[in-house]
């Protein structure tokens, strides 16, 4: 199966948006840290965990797009509904062992390994709201 442009264009951007959505996490880390340093951690935790949170967010958008791009092939809609529904559950599968190591990993700071797997959905979200906003 080749991989479509689209599916590059769209986890390139996925990407880079969660890259940002990541970087700014960390800033708001960082200045909570000076406010707060007692209630707020910021150290190389707090990176590993978005390095991490980052690759599995960005790792399942990209699962999901090469699933959707296989299911367009696919004319057995009963067959296309049960691919899909594989990928789902092994993808929050993923996710949810994530999210357990990081919480148990003691290298790993689960708020900053767990905040990354919301920023894709809330980016392509505001993306459709900002795109609706321009009539198209």
């Amino acid at each position: 199966m080749k991989l479509q442009s689209a599916v590059k264009k769209e986890t390139g951007i996925v990407a880079a948006s969660t890259g940002a959505g990541i970087l700014i996490m960390i800033v708001v880390f960082f200045v909570l840290h000076m406010v707060i340093p007692d209630w707020v951690p910021f150290d190389i935790k707090v990176i590993l965990g978005a390095i991490g949170g980052f690759a599995v967010a960005v790792g399942n958008f990209f699962w999901m797009a090469l699933t959707v791009q296989k299911v367009a092939s696919i004319t057995d809609d009963a067959k296309a509904r049960g691919t899909m529904g594989v990928s789902y559950r092994y993808r929050t599968l993923l996710q949810f062992l994530w999210i357990i190591l990081a919480i148990v990993v003691p290298f790993i700071n689960p708020v900053s390994g767990i905040l990354p797997l919301f920023i894709p959905s809330l980016m392509i979200k505001l993306r459709g709201i900002l795109s609706a906003g321009k009539g198209g």
